[in-house]
């Protein structure tokens, strides 16, 4: 699996780390940036990783910076992404085995080693589940197209 990885300055250290870590679990690392410590822009990573998953140039993407909550923000704007800003493993496995994210979002400065790597692993190891997940996510979809989301009794 290819992974794009990007940050903005503050989410450096640790983008550094989950490159590692991506790579350790025999993926593809696509690094997007940012590669110093000098002051840069949260949104322009997450639309560079953002609009590579969404063409396909990649299958997944990992962004990160201070909190995380900005590079959420700036990536579900891109059409069919689905980023999640998670903070610890279960959150990480319930956005892919439910949400089928594409993209995790960390906050850079509130990761503990050990937390970022279960949390990493289990969203790389964890497939969408599909079922009943599968028509909510295409909910999602239409509400991104600008459609009702069709809401329906539950079956």
């Amino acid at each position: 699996m290819k992974v794009g990885i990007g940050s903005d300055h503050r989410g450096l250290q640790t983008k550094e780390r989950v490159a590692e870590i991506v790579s350790q679990c025999g993926h593809e690392v696509i690094d997007m940036g940012t590669f110093d410590h000098r002051a840069s822009d949260y949104p322009d990573f997450a639309y560079r990783v953002a609009q590579a998953v969404q063409r396909g140039e990649v299958d997944r993407g990992i962004l990160i910076c201070g909190t995380g909550i900005g590079m959420s923000i700036a990536a579900n704007k891109v059409p069919g992404i689905r980023a999640a800003l998670c903070h610890d493993s279960l959150a990480a496995e319930m956005s892919r085995r439910h949400n089928d994210a594409n993209v995790l979002c960390l906050p850079g400065d509130m990761m503990r080693d050990q937390l970022l790597e279960r949390m990493v692993r289990k969203w790389l190891e964890t497939d969408f589940e599909g079922g009943r997940h599968a028509r909510r996510v295409d909910k999602i979809r239409r509400i991104e197209a600008g459609q009702a989301p069709d809401s329906q009794p539950n079956p």
